[in-house]
């Protein structure tokens, strides 16, 4: 049997019994070929199954249409909305999104890296693993224009988009201290990234602000869950785990601030095993604005990320970059402010 093969312009060409370059010139709705002509071989295209060569029309083009993203981990619910986001976005300047998952990977981001130069990608989106740079480095010496999102990379020296995390942390804690907790816990991913370190940053301010110390029971690290392959990002088992431990002997009211929303779901299930009140006996106040927030009971409150602002502002800035050459020493930090959202779980009045 003989094998089934991709349908070429020639292929077209013979058919109808016209040159290859007018069927060329009418796929591509070129003037110089008649309107009927054109309909003609269009019909016929789609008849024999005719699909363009992305591959050849970038090597005519100069411009393969794509824009590559790196991604750490697509099952975290902010980035699975910035995916969303920057697709659609992309897509309206008719450009495709090319997506590549590295699971915090140094190894897989390098891979990623390599495969999208491979690729010709126009410009690339990257949530970097922040070790070593390298293998963007390479990207600029090509000209093809790298933006960050939402993790710094500042020896890349290339443009930013992202929350402000000093802000958000600094906003959580600033609430929970607010509402009069004598002790304030801060429940915080045990990953060495700059959109942790930024939310620490901004809970110690905020207990500076306030004339709080921060003591060293009061910084609890969970154990990270993203260098596991294809896992949610957070476990709120971790949470719940240490939480009880510190629960047993904690003044009250305190609170828990948590670096995410997972986190609070495991502080919610040691109040309710020990009896506690939320927001009475332990406020909490989550990270991340994650859809099931505003329907746990407690509803809780959390900080909401601006992923939909991230995500056009991120595909606006580096097709700004595709129009001319990156300057050297010149790159761009835009950090969007999250928001803070009052709930029940730390305000008798939240909604």
């Amino acid at each position: 049997m003989r094998e089934a093969r991709r349908t070429t312009l020639k292929d077209i060409a013979e058919s109808l019994g016209v040159s290859v370059n007018t069927v060329s010139r009418a796929l591509a709705d070129k003037d110089s070929v008649g309107v009927e002509t054109r309909n003609r071989v269009k019909a016929e295209a789609e008849r024999l199954g005719y699909v363009p060569n992305s591959t050849a029309r970038s090597l005519v083009l100069g411009s393969a249409s794509t824009l590559g993203m790196v991604i750490t981990n697509p099952s975290n619910p902010f980035y699975a909305q910035l995916i969303s986001g920057m697709e659609q976005h992309c897509r309206r300047h008719g450009y495709s999104l090319l997506l590549m998952a590295t699971e915090e990977s140094l190894a897989n981001e390098r891979r990623a890296a390599e495969e999208l130069l491979r690729r010709g990608v126009d410009g690339v989106l990257v949530v970097t693993v922040q070790e070593g740079a390298d293998h963007w480095r390479r990207f600029r010496a090509a000209g093809v224009p790298v933006v960050l999102i939402n993790r710094d990379v500042p020896e890349l020296n290339t443009d930013l988009v992202g929350v402000d995390h000093v802000q958000g942390g600094y906003e959580a804690a600033r609430h929970a201290i607010a509402q009069g907790a004598r002790k304030i816990y801060f429940l915080e991913e045990d990953l060495g990234v700059s959109s942790v370190a930024d939310r620490v940053e901004g809970y110690r301010r905020a207990m500076a602000d306030s004339g709080l110390p921060v003591e060293p029971d009061t910084m609890i690290k969970v154990p990270t869950r993203r260098l596991e392959q294809s896992a949610m990002p957070w476990d709120p088992s971790e949470a719940y785990r240490l939480a009880r431990e510190v629960v047993r002997t904690a003044q009250r009211p305190m609170a828990f601030v948590a670096g995410n929303d997972y986190f609070a779901l495991g502080v919610y299930r040691v109040a309710d095993e020990a009896g506690l009140r939320i927001p009475d006996d332990i406020l909490v106040v989550g990270y991340g604005g994650h859809p099931f927030a505003p329907y746990v009971i407690p509803s809780l409150t959390t900080v909401e990320l601006p992923a939909a602002d991230i995500a056009v502002s991120a595909v606006d800035h580096l097709l700004q970059r595709l129009k001319g050459p990156v300057a050297e020493g010149t790159p761009e930090q835009i950090l969007f402010p999250p928001r803070l959202v009052v709930r029940a779980s730390s305000s008798g009045s939240g909604a």
